[in-house]
């Protein structure tokens, strides 16, 4: 059996259906899937194929590997598909050997025939095929790959949108990231300037200790720094694109990666006391909230 398997991320809400007849029977295959933080398979079948759910549940997990996902199975069997017809040998003996002596008694014709011992009660006998369950299995499972291939398939679809939204949302924010980089030296000097103009004026005309002010602007600049954190901001967005171009599900690790990027946008707006650099920071807070929605929907 070949995995279904694609370089794309996938949403965890999916929907698959098939109906089929499949070696004298109806089979009906119904997948669907809602977001859940693990795996939750909930699996129903006729209640006389029960050995049917532990093999499902095997084939459908080299398929979905995250989500709420419930599995209908329904096996409908053609009237008389499943019947096997056999002979009582010794019965219709029985019949034959009593027929040919009523003949003989009477002097009548034998004209004892197949067709005329056909017509007596239990000759013939009907009784429930044997099925094996490898066998059984086999006959579900070529209506359940389909429908596997139809759900995963919009899955896929569905993940390929969120995955474009999402690529978008991180392109803006590395932009404010490079924006906040630029302005963060602005607002050292912008410091630095007002607090010469400061002491200045304090001092009234009085000589400027310049090593002091140096002194104060390097304490101040140590104070706002946000170049570590920006680093490791840049990190975790290069991460992002590596995760989700491996062929891996990238659910659980995009929702990790999304706290880590949350976790150094809010050390930068602790560290923030200018006005432009505070409202970039926010903003980047309102795309990792998004970011954070639609990375609940990914397998």
């Amino acid at each position: 059996m070949v995995k279904w398997v694609n370089f794309v991320l996938k949403s965890m809400t999916g929907y698959g259906r098939k109906e089929e007849i499949a070696d004298g029977k109806k089979i009906l295959c119904e997948i669907k899937s809602v977001n859940h933080r693990y795996t939750d398979y909930n699996i129903k079948v006729p209640r006389h194929y029960g050995f049917l759910e532990e093999r499902i549940r095997n084939l459908v997990s080299s398929y979905i590997k995250r989500g709420k996902v419930d599995i209908y199975v329904s096996i409908e069997n053609f009237e008389d598909a499943d019947k096997e017809i056999t002979v009582n040998l010794e019965l219709a003996k029985g019949y034959y050997n009593a027929l040919k002596e009523l003949s003989q008694s009477l002097g009548l014709k034998d004209d004892v025939t197949a067709l005329g011992l056909s017509k007596y009660p239990d000759i013939f006998v009907a009784k429930q095929k044997e099925e094996s369950e490898d066998s059984v299995f086999e006959t579900v499972k070529k209506v359940l790959l389909p429908t596997l291939e139809s759900f995963v398939a919009m899955r896929e679809r569905e993940g390929e949108r969120i995955e474009k939204d999402l690529v978008e949302r991180v392109g803006y924010m590395k932009t404010l990231a490079e924006k906040i980089e630029k302005r963060s030296p602005e607002t050292v000097k912008n410091y630095e300037d007002k607090l010469y103009e400061k002491i200045k004026e304090v001092l009234d005309g009085r000589e400027v200790d310049e090593a002091r002010l140096l002194t104060e602007v390097a304490i101040f600049a140590d104070k706002v720094a946000v170049n570590e954190e920006l680093v490791r901001l840049n990190s975790h967005f290069e991460e992002f694109f590596k995760i989700i171009e491996s062929p891996e599900p990238a659910g659980r690790k995009l929702d990790f990666l999304i706290q880590e990027i949350n976790r150094e946008i809010n050390t930068t707006g602790s560290k923030a006391t200018d006005i432009e650099i505070a409202k970039t920071v926010v903003e980047l807070k309102a795309e990792t909230e998004k970011l954070r929605e639609q990375i609940q929907n990914i397998e």
